[in-house]
């Protein structure tokens, strides 16, 4: 799709912290508000648990831990962006989505080398808008293999209705 560095895409963009990000629209298949999240025992600290969205089980994932951002108080504005990541469907959640940008391949950037020495092999660039700098997620590299099949076995477990009484 990028061939050239003047195809544009759109980027659903949304904050951590005080940082922006980007991931293309193309994976996102929906933004909503926060519901109840039910946790998975023995699930890794990085799941957060799962949703019923629509009859469908969804694992969430709250970015902020997965990046190491800390834990911070949960508001109105904290949105589930709902995306295709790794193949399957997961929820993550994060403090809020701000807009979508369509950005040109001239406007991105790859990441500084100052940067790539961090576990960043999940960012793909840096897309500058004006004042506005956008890091811009690769989902499909943010988890390795095994936690891959930890989220497939969470929305398994979540679904399978075995539970005790």
């Amino acid at each position: 799709m990028a061939e050239n560095k003047t195809n544009i895409q759109q980027l659903v963009v949304f904050s951590l912290s005080s940082e922006e990000y980007g991931v293309p629209i193309t994976q996102i298949q929906e933004i909503i508000r926060l519901p109840e999240i039910t946790r998975v025992p023995g699930a890794s600290g990085f799941i957060e648990g799962v949703i019923n969205l629509r009859g469908r089980i969804i694992p969430v994932i709250d970015l902020r831990g997965r990046f190491g951002l800390g834990r911070k108080e949960r508001t109105d504005k904290n949105r589930i962006v709902v995306a295709d990541a790794v193949g399957q469907t997961v929820g993550l959640v994060v403090d809020g989505v701000s807009e979508v940008l369509q950005v040109s391949g001239e406007q991105i950037d790859p990441i500084p080398p100052s940067l790539a020495s961090i576990d960043s092999e999940y960012l793909s660039g840096v897309a500058k808008v004006g004042k506005l700098l956008v890091i811009l997620l690769n989902l499909g590299k943010i988890f390795n293999d095994p936690e891959k099949a930890e989220l497939a076995d969470a929305a398994g477990a979540a679904g399978g209705g075995d539970r005790e009484k």
